[in-house]
Parts: C-alpha cells; structure tokens; sequence
C-alpha cells in the first residue's frame, strides 16, 4: 500500500503470483488507473500497459487471463471516492502519452485514448492527483518511464565523451545519466557486447537515435541508469563510464567523485 500525508490517494502494488490472494480487498473495486509491468523477450527496455477502470478488478480479472507479459502491477484510486470514469480515463490518456514521450520502455497499448471532457476545476484536481503519481513511480522502480527529460535545466559542468572522431555530452542528475541531444555514438556495436547492441536497436525503434553516414546521433535527451551505461551505448562495447566522462579540463568522473566523497566508490557495469 502507497499513501501519503494529505493526498487522497492510494496506491497498492503487487506480484502476479499473489493476485488472487490479494484482489478481494475493497479498493480493488473502486474507479482506477492502473499499470502492468513486465520484461520484454526482445527488449532491454520493460514493457508497460497503461488502463483504467470503474472497477479496477475488472479489468485486472481479464489481464490475469489475457495478457502474459506482465509480472507486477500497481494501480491507484481515491480514499475518498473522489474519482470518476471521466477522472480516470484522463489519467490513463496522460500516462499514455507522456510514456510515449519519455520512450523508456515498452508500450503495450494499442491505441491513444482521447482526453475526456473535464471541467476546469476537475481537470486540475486530476492534474494534481497525476503529480502525486509520478513523484511515486521513482520508488517502484519506475524512474524515468512517464518522465520527459527534455526542458529540463541543463548543468553548467558539462561532461564530454571524445573517442576519435566522434563527441558527447552529458550530465549526472537525480534519474540517472543523461546524454544531451545531438551527441554523437558510433556505427557499429562489438560483436562481444550483445546487450549494447539490444539496447542500440530498441532506441533506434523509439526514435532515440537517428542514423547517421559516419555516426549515429542522439535525436533527444535520453536518461540512462549510469555513466557506464550511456557509455557503452555510444561506444558499443563494454566499458567504465567513470573513467570515459571527463569534464572540460579533463578530470575523469571518478576524479571529480573521488574528490567529492574523499573515497573510491566502485561502479555499477549497468544502465
């Protein structure tokens, strides 16, 4: 269960395997939005499927059956029974959205739901009921998939990948490790590297990368879990992103770490 001080919302999460176990409790039949969770055979990204219903029961009864995907859900509705079909389908609309624009993962919906019709005041009341959501998404492990990282506030110390020919980008921030639009990666990935290479195919599917004649390009900010991750992914192979990213004058990340923190921290070979 998910509360927090002076909201009216709940949030409940839970496993596929304790489903029926779980789903006579009554919050289960109130009106919510709700998101399936679940790896991909093909992915490195996690695949989603975003719904809504007057009884949030419902629909998961036919997702139990329906779809195989998911491993873990998490769904949200009102203490106060304060949310309506119109209030939900709206949420479900802007999750589905800003997970398409957020492109960091995989979406299981096929179709965009249009936003219904809400009054002034309800639509900002559902507005604020949605910023409650996403400032919850982080502690389930949803970090950056419904979070938009362009316009964001760029840093003034910069970080900079330059193997060779090619340049990039980047800054640390509380999501992870972002490489800024128009970073430059290489062509090709090591044939010994075919994870780099699956996560290179998925953000040329979302439209991350765009294809260049002597190099891909980053065609958006795009937040990855590490430094080492976003390395990777721009050189192809494996590597130690706190020893590629160095700042303007040249000290590696881990210099700057090392003299932030006063020790050696090891690095997580992850994105």
């Amino acid at each position: 269960m998910i509360e927090k001080a002076n909201w009216t919302g709940i949030g409940f999460v839970f496993n596929r395997t304790v489903y029926r176990q779980c789903n006579n409790r009554a919050e289960f039949r109130k009106a919510g939005v709700y998101i399936l969770v679940g790896p991909s055979e093909e992915s490195s990204l996690p695949t989603i499927y975003v719904g809504e219903g007057e009884s949030v029961k419902e629909r998961l009864d036919s997702h139990f059956s329906g779809k195989d995907f998911w491993t873990w859900a998490v769904f949200f509705v009102s203490k106060d029974d304060s949310l309506n079909k119109g209030h939900v389908r709206y949420l479900e609309s802007q999750l589905i959205e800003l997970a398409k624009t957020a492109k960091q993962s995989k979406l299981d919906n096929e179709q965009q739901q249009r936003l219904p019709k809400l009054s002034e005041v309800d639509k900002a009341n559902t507005e604020n009921f949605l910023l409650d959501m996403l400032s919850i998404f982080p502690l389930l492990g949803l970090m950056n998939v419904f979070e938009q990282t362009e316009g964001m506030q760029k840093p003034s110390n910069l970080l900079y990948l330059k193997p060779g020919e090619i340049e990039a980008t980047g800054y640390e921030d509380v999501r992870g490790f972002v490489v800024r639009k128009g970073s430059q990666l290489t062509k090709e990935a090591a044939s010994y590297a075919p994870r780099v290479a699956t996560v290179r195919k998925d953000l040329r599917e979302q439209g991350v990368i765009r294809e260049g004649e002597e190099y891909n390009v980053f065609a958006q900010d795009y937040v990855f879990g590490s430094p080492s991750g976003a390395a990777m992914v721009i050189l192809g192979r494996n590597t130690n992103g706190r020893t590629e990213w160095k700042n303007a004058e040249g000290k590696t990340l881990k210099q700057l770490q090392t003299a932030e923190t006063g020790q050696e921290e090891e690095e997580e070979y992850n994105s």
